[in-house]
């Protein structure tokens, strides 16, 4: 049905300095988070993409761009506050340190489920899973549209890479913060008729060329299984 590429945005001084950015306007990628944000795209420039769906806010905007900035074809860029990050509320550009001292740190450890930001703008974590993976289901039916099977990227944050890619492996959101994410670590899931497959997660140095189409016109035309390989199989 779709492939779905999920790339955190770059690294900041907020990620750098143990700050928690939220929605704060104006956080940009820094030097090294540039770095890495050219170099997923360079990883990527084999692989056509159907688009590129991105958060609005600044540093996955500024990833999405150069990740784009090397392609010979124009790849169509789609912003949707879906995929933005989490609202944290009164948490928002606090010091990792001082929110650690907080009660509610230990629920968002052990019981994300549970855990609602403070503060009027404050989210809880079951509600941003809840509109992510209604986004990527919705980017999966509007880009599969008249049959095509899209191999297409969304650039967006930690959380809520971590949220998807637990929704497909099944696992309650409870488990989701066994997962990791780096800045600019590429997570791939291949949904179908079925069942999503993670093909790999956190990634931040293998080669991605497996993820092209075949060139066999046959290949093409058949849609993925929805079966797993018993025993594995030999890979791409």
């Amino acid at each position: 049905m779709a492939t779905v590429i999920l790339i955190r945005h770059g690294r900041t001084a907020a990620n750098a300095g143990g700050v928690l950015a939220g929605w704060t306007p104006g956080v940009h990628l820094d030097d090294r988070g540039r770095e890495q944000a050219t170099a997923v795209g360079a990883r990527l420039a084999a692989v056509p993409l159907s688009a590129v769906v991105t958060s609005p806010l600044e540093r996955t905007r500024e990833t999405a761009d150069l990740l784009l900035s090397g392609r010979e074809t124009t790849t169509p860029l789609h912003v949707d506050d879906r995929v933005g990050e989490c609202r944290y509320g009164d948490w928002t550009n606090q010091p990792l340190t001082t929110l650690a001292k907080d009660p509610l740190w230990k629920v968002v450890q052990a019981h994300p489920s549970a855990a609602v930001f403070p503060g009027d703008d404050g989210e809880s974590l079951a509600g941003m899973s809840a509109r992510a993976v209604a986004a990527v289901r919705d980017w999966n039916a509007r880009l599969s549209a008249g049959g095509q099977e899209p191999t297409y990227a969304v650039v967006s944050h930690a959380d809520v890479i971590k949220a998807i890619t637990a929704d497909a492996l099944g696992m309650h959101l409870d488990a989701f913060q066994r997962l990791a994410v780096d800045p600019c670590a590429v997570t791939v899931i291949r949904y179908t008729d079925l069942r999503p497959f993670v093909l790999c997660t956190n990634d931040t140095g293998r080669d991605l060329s497996a993820l092209v189409a075949p060139p066999d016109k046959r290949r093409r035309s058949r849609r993925p299984s929805s079966d797993a390989v018993v025993g594995g199989g030999a890979g791409a």
